[in-house]
């Protein structure tokens, strides 16, 4: 839950006043004592992304599953040149299985 700035800011001057902990101002206004440090660190909440944006096509992440239905996840970063992990991720966004047929592509 996003406590508004103003209940921020309020839980930080409770705390000063009356010369509490952390933790019983916690108690008192119901909030864990984690999110009054850290909004004694930073008051404004996050408004950006802590990772940096994803380098895998998607267009061609999705050419490469229709060519290679069957491919590892190694052949695919190979052919990308990303990382596996970078891979799996991106499938998983796209909801696309990873898991191989029992029959192969050719068979069917």
């Amino acid at each position: 839950m996003t406590y508004s700035v103003d209940f921020r800011r309020r839980a930080l001057e409770i705390k000063e006043k009356f010369n509490l902990t952390y933790s019983e101002t916690a108690r008192r206004l119901g909030v864990g004592s984690a999110s009054l440090i850290r909004w004694n660190k930073e008051l404004e909440p996050q408004k950006h992304r802590n990772k940096p944006a994803t380098k895998i096509n998607t267009n061609q992440l999705l050419k490469d599953v229709e060519t290679y239905p069957d491919a590892y996840l190694q052949e695919r970063a190979d052919r990308l040149q990303v990382s596996k992990s970078g891979i799996g991720a991106a499938l998983k966004r796209l909801g696309i299985s990873r898991k191989k047929n029992i029959f192969s592509s050719q068979s069917r």
